[in-house]
């Protein structure tokens, strides 16, 4: 896998720029350039693409590689006449980043290096009835110190941290999340309580925003317009417009679960009715159906409607109805034109899509003359954590020096 490629931030000068932020300007300057290139690139490539000096190119190179930023790999012919050259490209050793999810069925961990290889997936089966944030939390920072000392082991160094939680977060405070029972829980706090002996820096976002820019990274940007649907205990959206993420004025947008598809429909642990998560969570598919045994809500769902229960695939037509629904009003806002159904909806996408294609259909504007994709996410239930570490590992890609300066 690879992506994180964004485009740089345009510098301002309010100031003279000084030696040393002059030495950090170039050395971002020549690492996104062999970050961009998709083959293995030059020194003589890199003077030529970036205008500075071969003596320049030199330093900065001879300093990525001793900060295991990139590695040289091989020979590479630049198109002119003489002998190969060695080229450059981005490390798969040195600096990683952690993922850390919280889904409907269990908890995950996940590291990937500075290619967006993942070197790391673990997943461990878990339900939150009765357990409290601490609990979950201090789960997950063991599976965290087991990835991290597993990738130490391939001359990775984790050096940062990012959590996804299902509900909407404010500077690490989850402010509500119905699915594991938190309210106002300061999970970045509890996480890195758990997880001080690990010296992490930590983040925390909504998992479905992880999720879409997981899928957005994944596709190498070839998406640049999407609605990802993230479906488990909870339902959530990230909404991914020209390439960029759409996180609202607070940060919280994407509350599709709490869409009102019927009025005067069931009541909603939010305090509303109708919304959208009665009837497409796996709760509400499930109905008063006990999940058994060693097993998990997906799981559950999905062996049923294999199995070609009647009330399951009932309840499957009913939630993928109520998601078209939600869905459209998204669409005909929005001018999105794919929906990626992610989290326990990958699983169930084979039961879900015709469905919801048949909703949209009936409700968006255009679709009569610009077809809908409806499909299961690229990375499937995987989508948020690995999500998360990408987005933990774009930060050293976008500064390098943070890194250098450790």
């Amino acid at each position: 896998m690879t992506g994180l490629v964004r485009p740089s931030s345009t510098r301002q000068a309010t100031e003279p720029v000084r030696q040393e932020g002059l030495r950090s300007i170039n050395l971002e300057l020549v690492f996104r350039h062999i970050l961009a290139a998709p083959v293995p690139i030059s020194r003589t490539e890199l003077a030529a693409g970036t205008g500075l000096t071969r003596p320049t190119i030199s330093r900065i190179v001879d300093e990525l590689l001793a900060g295991k930023l990139i590695t040289e790999s091989g020979l590479t012919h630049d198109g002119r006449a003489g002998r190969p050259r060695v080229g450059l490209s981005i490390s798969d050793e040195g600096p990683a980043g952690l993922g850390l999810d919280i889904r409907s069925d269990g908890l995950a961990a996940c590291v990937v290096d500075l290619t967006g290889t993942v070197r790391h997936l673990a997943f461990a089966p878990s339900t939150y009835d009765d357990r409290g944030a601490p609990a979950v939390l201090a789960e997950l920072a063991r599976m965290a110190g087991t990835a991290i000392e597993a990738t130490a082991a391939e001359d990775l160094t984790v050096v940062t941290a990012t959590l996804a939680v299902p509900g909407p977060v404010d500077a690490g405070m989850v402010r509500s999340a119905p699915a594991l029972g938190w309210r106002n829980v300061d999970a970045g706090a509890l996480l890195r309580g758990a997880t001080r002996h690990l010296d992490l820096p930590i983040t925390v976002d909504n998992e479905a925003n992880l999720a879409a820019l997981g899928e957005l990274y994944a596709s190498d940007n070839t998406l640049s317009g999407f609605v990802y649907v993230s479906g488990g205990l909870g339902i959530g959206a990230g909404i991914v417009l020209d390439g960029q993420l759409l996180r609202g004025v607070r940060g919280w947008s994407g509350e599709l679960g709490h869409v009102t598809v019927y009025p005067d429909g069931k009541p909603c642990p939010c305090g509303s009715r109708g919304c959208l998560q009665t009837y497409a969570s796996l709760p509400a598919i499930l109905s008063d159906d006990p999940v058994p045994p060693h097993s998990t809500p997906d799981a559950a769902v999905t062996t049923r409607a294999d199995a070609g229960d009647p009330a399951t695939l009932a309840a499957l037509d009913t939630a993928g109805t109520a998601l078209g629904i939600a869905l459209s009003d998204a669409i005909n806002i929005l001018d999105i034109d794919t929906v990626l159904l992610g989290g326990a909806f990958s699983l169930l996408s084979s039961w879900l899509t015709a469905t919801v294609r048949t909703e949209l259909n009936q409700r968006v504007l255009t679709a009569a003359w610009a077809p809908l994709t409806v499909r299961p996410a690229q990375l499937g239930p995987d989508a948020a954590v690995i999500g998360a570490a990408l987005t933990a590992i774009d930060q050293i890609r976008q500064h390098p020096t943070t890194w250098l300066a450790r």
